[in-house]
């Protein structure tokens, strides 16, 4: 049974994503952590044309190559390896295979080539595994590649890879050490090769790139190895199929006589039992891991204090951690495979085949900003700003994608947000508003105890309301993830570890999900807002005061500008505060919130007032900006914490897909008292749904009247609240560019909706806020799955036709008060 079931496991590997069929240009190889992020530039064309890159864009060293040893042929699969072969050799020959492209699904890339003229073929899968239901697992800092290979004819595979993995200076000094396989290892007998800089600079980033920790390339017993400088090693293998088993312990820079560590393996794939070709299977597995200890320093409640990775409370050594990795390989396939294949058919019942492939493609992305850290009983989960500034654990950059974490893992929002809360109640943060950041750059979070962090009072503190409340919603309706709970019965069970084995992992490294521990329901979810009430209750004491009427002052939207009087962010505010009621009934306060709903209440009525157009066909982008628009996207927080449905559904469950046996419904006592119907009216969604139809451009939704750019973190958030059919018109507007922009980086949030889809002058790349494309599986599963059904009413006419020019043009006629006088 476990052969027949491993046959299985190998065929879901190399199986995935045929329905992925979009274009990107550049693909995830190695995604894990913001150091540990190997990406395919240039991904519409073959891969051997470049060099695989880190996620700015610098290449980054790592070959391979195939040889036929029959036509003593070398073909080059990945890096530009044949610039280092001699193309006048007369004992081999260099040669291109045909490149069958690229399938990808949320966990896994493949690439996969034919050898001309035989039967050979090659599949190189690349897999990062997203494994919701066991924490252990994500937070490991390693990734697989398998090879698998058919044909009837023998052929050996090469890999190499060099310095580039450890730091981002080209000057610096490297050492490196082999590990061979030992008789009392358990388990698959290993080679690892173990690379670091020689004088490491702990907590310290060049070109955004680690320079401290240390990169384990494993690969099993049977392989052959070499290390030397690159030319020679890569001619040898072109020359013999093979490598010698010798090391080059010269220790020295990156790029002097650049050193270069490589594997190779044979395939004896003819049977020369038969004179008829007879097409055989095989495969090896190579593992990469960046292990670092400590991985971020943090102004903890208790002082600064250097934060081990997660895997340290589960493994004494790093060597450890990756044996049981590589050993894992088949679970890790399963979970992967199960929480891609769930995953696509949610998307696909909730967009499009497009959107199936958006999100797949966002997931990796959003999770290869994160770093695990703490430890089993007390988990935390570190965020790095990619690309735009670096800033360390950001609201809004969090807020933007925590929708992937509401469908992926709740558990996991709690454990981004625990830094931020930690900090703030520990009264290292002097503004009476929430913080924007725990520290300037990645991985410091030293904070701001001056209070001089980037000014974005009202979006951080509607920021983290809505999370909060979000969360508890997610914790008491016990919205638990919808994927495969269980390992495989042969899996690896977890040995004795440094610390004692918490009750929510199990003996498998799964999380344990069936109750029974407190983490979720009515009590544990009023247990973990109760914590921080008085930061809820700080922070929406500022609301009151700031949001109705926004001071001058920067949004989530920071690179358009100060403005004031956003009628978007202070939308935010106000919806923050009718969560604070929220949050406060569900502790228990019955007082605040009745005070803070009444507030919301009459907020909510101006806002409509200072913040509609006159003709009421669209929202304005400032109270005082007339003639102009902007794409309400904090709409979706009021949706999505279910203030828009009617009293008498907000108890009911829904028929979502999501909520099966798993979940139990609301009792009766977890009604709102307070709720008295929807909070922003119908009229405001219809009415912005129109809007969107009349103003999409060639690649999606414009942010707003000043620019063509757009967010695409924005475009799902408005999506998800329109109809369907305005959803699906931006859905394929925003495929059409995922298949035809000109950037050349890992999925930017920023983009021009017309011309050639590029970067509007600002670079945004492999941000986490892509998250924020799995809005509509996020709102699916809120509610107890009646979140969607309160929009059932935007699907009962088509669309408005309106005249965009005219009711910008009428909205500007007339003399308006100034806002100060409404």
């Amino acid at each position: 049974m476990k052969l027949y079931l491993c046959s299985a496991i190998t065929a879901l590997a190399v199986a995935v994503a045929n329905a992925s069929t979009l274009t990107p240009p550049v693909l995830p190889l190695i995604v894990r952590n913001p150091y540990l992020s190997i990406w395919l530039p240039k991904a519409r064309g073959a891969p051997w044309e470049n060099w695989p890159m880190f996620w700015r864009g610098e290449s980054v060293g790592f070959a391979i190559m195939a040889s036929v040893p029959r036509s003593k042929t070398v073909y080059p699969l990945l890096g530009r390896s044949q610039d280092f072969l001699n193309p006048y050799s007369s004992s081999y020959n260099i040669s291109l295979p045909q490149y069958d492209g690229a399938t990808f699904d949320a966990s896994t890339t493949n690439l996969t080539y034919t050898i001309q003229d035989s039967d050979i073929k090659i599949t190189l899968s690349f897999l990062s595994p997203i494994t919701p239901t066991s924490t252990l697992r994500q937070a490991l800092p390693a990734g697989y590649l398998t090879c698998f290979v058919e044909g009837s004819a023998d052929v050996s595979l090469y890999i190499d890879v060099n310095g580039e993995w450890v730091s981002g200076h080209r000057g610096s000094k490297i050492q490196w050490a082999f590990d061979e396989p030992s008789a009392s290892q358990s388990g698959t007998g290993l080679k690892t090769w173990r690379i670091a800089r020689a004088q490491e600079q702990l907590f310290t980033e060049v070109l955004d790139r680690a320079e401290w920790g240390t990169l384990h390339v494993s690969a099993p017993g049977d392989v052959k190895y070499q290390s030397g400088e690159s030319r020679r090693t890569r001619q040898l293998f072109a020359e013999f199929g093979s490598l010698k088993n010798k090391i080059d312990d010269s220790y020295r820079g990156i790029f002097e006589e650049e050193p270069i560590f490589a594997f190779s393996k044979t395939f004896k794939l003819r049977d020369n039992s038969t004179s008829s070709p007879h097409i055989r299977h095989d495969k090896v597995v190579f593992t990469f891991a960046l292990t670092q200890d400590p991985v971020v320093q943090f102004a903890a409640a208790r002082g600064l204090t250097l934060m081990r990775p997660l895997w340290a409370s589960h493994f004494f050594t790093a060597k450890d951690m990756v044996q049981y990795h590589y050993d894992d390989y088949d679970t890790a396939v399963y979970l992967a495979r199960n929480y891609s294949d769930q995953l696509a058919t949610d998307a696909y019942a909730s967009g499009s085949r497009d959107y199936q492939d958006i999100a797949a493609l966002s997931a990796r992305q959003v999770l290869g900003a994160t770093q695990f850290s703490g430890t089993p009983d007390s988990p935390v989960l570190f965020l790095k700003e990619i690309s735009s500034n670096g800033n360390f654990q950001t609201v809004d950059v969090i807020f933007p994608a925590f929708p992937f974490f509401l469908y992926t893992n709740p558990q996991w929002l709690a454990y981004l947000l625990e830094p931020l809360l930690e900090h703030q109640l520990s009264g290292q943060y002097p503004n009476d508003y929430s913080m924007h950041d725990l520290g300037s750059h990645f991985p410091n979070a030293t904070g701001h105890n001056d209070g001089k962090d980037e000014y974005m009072p009202v979006e951080e503190c509607g920021n983290m309301l809505i999370m909060g409340l979000a969360l508890a919603n997610a914790l008491r309706d016990n919205a638990q993830p919808t994927f495969a709970l269980d390992a495989l019965p042969w899996t690896r069970p977890l040995g004795p570890g440094p610390e004692k084995s918490p009750l929510r992992t199990d003996t498998h490294g799964m999380d344990n999900m069936r109750g029974g521990l407190e983490m979720t329901g009515e009590k544990a979810a009023a247990k973990w807002l109760r914590r921080s009430y008085e930061l809820w209750k700080k922070w929406t004491g500022y609301l009151v005061r700031e949001s109705l009427i926004p001071a001058n002052q920067l949004c989530t939207d920071d690179f358009a500008g100060w403005l004031a009087n956003q009628t978007n962010l202070a939308l935010k505010g106000i919806v923050g505060i009718k969560a604070m009621s929220s949050i406060a009934e569900m502790v228990g306060e019955e007082s605040d919130a009745e005070y803070y709903g009444s507030i919301a209440d009459d907020y909510i009525h101006q806002w409509q007032h200072f913040g509609l157009s006159r003709d009421k066909t669209h929202a304005k982008l400032a109270y005082d900006w007339y003639g102009s628009w902007t794409t309400l996207y904090n709409i979706f927080a009021d949706a999505l914490l279910c203030f828009h449905l009617p009293d008498k559904d907000s108890a009911t469950r829904g028929q979502s897909r999501f909520w099966g046996w798993r979940q139990t419904p609301l009792s009766d006592q977890n009604k709102s008292k307070h709720k008295s119907g929807k909070f922003i009216p119908d009229k405001v969604y219809q009415m912005q749904s129109d809007w969107y139809h009349n103003v999409l451009q060639r690649y999606g939704l414009p942010l707003d009247s000043r620019h063509l750019y757009t967010k695409s973190d924005w475009e799902f958030f408005a999506a998800a609240v329109a109809s369907k059919s305005v959803r699906t018109e931006i859905l394929q507007h925003v495929a059409s560019w995922v298949n035809e922009t000109a950037t050349d980086r890992p999925l930017t949030d920023l983009y021009d909706t017309e011309g050639n889809g590029g970067f509007p002058g600002v670079n945004f790349m492999a941000r986490p806020v892509v998250g924020g494309h799995f809005a509509f599986l996020a709102l699916e599963r809120a509610c107890q799955g009646k979140a969607t059904e309160g929009l059932s009413f935007l699907d009962a006419e088509a669309p408005a036709e309106i005249d965009v020019k005219q009711a910008l043009a009428a909205d500007m006629i007339g003399t308006q008060p100034e806002v100060g006088e409404l």
